[in-house]
């Protein structure tokens, strides 16, 4: 059995794109049994940007109700707020011990922003550290991750290799699953769907916002009844992320025969994307009303990964040369 474990940034209600792209990928690994899953809000990591209290409670509660709605089973799994365990800030002190300053400065969010010459604070440079204390403190033994994620993974190794040399086999080493095959959804611009970009579309609006969303996705100026290539289209692109097979060789026989326009193709992928999404939707809202829901199911969860964090925690005390536990002292 594997141990998985993803940490999934709260910054605001997840977009189409967080949908196809982390949580659905996410939550088909948890249904398989030979897994062991570990997924987290990481609300600690959201404060480098985030500072008013009411926004970072709303995003931790939407951002752990799309993944309900979608279907994460908290029975088999650990669902859990990153802020509710607090293991993971003393084992990032611990372990920011076994990584050198100069290698923290190459790490790309922290060489990002002062190449952009936007001022970034100490959390942001100690990011990779906490995220290595995310992953360490659960004993994880597989992290997926995007390509842009790969370098966290290598320096949450190297953390884990330093203290292992130093104090022998305490911490698991995780290995990083690059996942090659996750969709890239395209935003109503065209581009990668971003929230940084303003192009994002919200499934979880109303029909009237939603459909506001899917008339605004920029399209090429072609006369009606000429043919579109659908291959060139952003419409068809999200289109075919979301509608049957049978439903995409439709729409492409459509555009290459010139018999419907772009109008008509952004009502038929309104239409699919509600079908699609109906019950998910339904759920969602259901459970942004019923918030002391959303708190028990992660307190539970908190309550299940804690037992295995204290572990942890009690292992590296000792072997550093703290009192097992103290920590706990009644």
């Amino acid at each position: 059995m594997a141990r998985i474990l993803t940490g999934i940034q709260s910054t605001g209600i997840p977009h189409l794109g967080n949908i196809l792209g982390a949580i659905v990928p996410g939550i088909q690994l948890s249904r398989d049994p030979q897994n062991e899953c570990f997924f987290f809000i990481a609300d600690f990591h959201s404060l480098t940007t985030v500072h008013d209290p009411q926004v970072l409670r709303e995003n931790t509660y939407s951002t752990a109700a799309a993944w309900l709605a979608f279907g994460f089973d908290t029975k088999t799994g650990f669902f859990y707020r990153q802020s509710d365990i607090p293991e993971v800030t003393e084992l990032s002190w611990f372990l920011s011990n076994f990584i050198n300053h100069s290698r923290l400065e190459l790490a790309h969010s922290f060489k990002d922003k002062k190449e952009q010459g936007i001022e970034a604070n100490g959390g942001l440079f100690f990011y990779p550290v906490l995220m290595a204390a995310d992953i360490l403190l659960y004993d994880a033994q597989v992290i997926p991750v995007g390509k842009d994620q790969k370098q966290h993974i290598e320096y949450t190794r190297d953390i884990c290799g330093n203290f292992n040399r130093t104090y022998g086999e305490t911490l698991i080493m995780p290995e990083a699953r690059i996942q090659k095959e996750v969709a890239i959804v395209p935003g109503t611009d065209g581009r990668k769907m971003s929230k940084s970009y303003g192009n994002t579309i919200d499934i979880f609006e109303d029909d009237n916002r939603l459909y506001k969303r899917i008339k605004g996705i920029k399209t090429s100026t072609v006369p009606m009844g000429s043919p579109i290539d659908p291959d060139t289209c952003t419409v068809f692109a999200l289109f075919s992320l979301i509608a049957n097979q049978d439903q995409t060789e439709e729409l492409r026989k459509d555009y290459q025969a010139g018999s419907i326009g772009f109008g008509h193709a952004k009502a038929r992928l309104f239409e699919v994307m509600k079908e699609k999404f109906a019950a998910e939707r339904v759920k969602f809202n259901e459970l942004m009303t019923d918030k002391r829901l959303i708190d028990s199911l992660l307190h539970d969860g908190a309550e299940k990964a804690g037992i295995v964090a204290y572990e942890t925690l009690a292992r590296v005390r000792e072997k550093i040369g703290y009192n097992k536990f103290a920590y706990y002292a009644q």
